[in-house]
């Protein structure tokens, strides 16, 4: 598995960084989103949207577990697993009958279920450096190879 980092020191260079890696996805694809409290998971995925050609403005599922967002191509579905527990719990969520041959799954919180994820899921882990500064790495397949600084 590739492994590659890209610091970014404010949430405009995460965003089109996110963006480089959003154009590279294809169907089947799920991104495991590992880091803290206010890194960076959701504006992160704003970047991934974009980079999908995705018009929808991409907001925290916190509250709702999954946000949906379709275009022309691929769609995204973007879950948040904070307060999810396991397999039992994921299983209440209805988060297996999402398609998942048909767009990219972005997990958040992907702590809580990392034995459910595939072995092929794309981590990303996002650390705070500064007040806008993230350290990201990226755990995936060649395509990425370009990606880091």
């Amino acid at each position: 598995m590739l492994k590659i980092q890209k610091t970014t020191a404010s949430p405009a260079e995460t965003i089109a960084f996110a963006e480089q890696l959003g154009k590279q996805l294809h169907a089947g694809d799920v991104i495991a989103y590992f880091g803290g409290l206010g890194v960076g998971k959701t504006t992160f995925t704003r970047g991934l949207a974009k980079g999908m050609g995705l018009p929808d403005v991409v907001s925290s599922p916190t509250f709702a577990i999954v946000q949906e967002y379709h275009g022309d191509g691929l769609s995204l579905y973007h879950f948040d697993m904070y307060r999810i527990e396991g397999a039992l719990d994921l299983e209440s969520t209805g988060f297996y009958d999402y398609p998942l041959d048909e767009g990219v799954f972005a997990i958040e919180w992907s702590e809580n279920i990392a034995s459910e994820l595939p072995e092929n899921c794309i981590r990303i882990t996002i650390g705070r450096l500064s007040d806008d500064g993230r350290q990201i790495t990226v755990e995936g397949d060649e395509r990425f190879a370009d990606l880091g600084d």
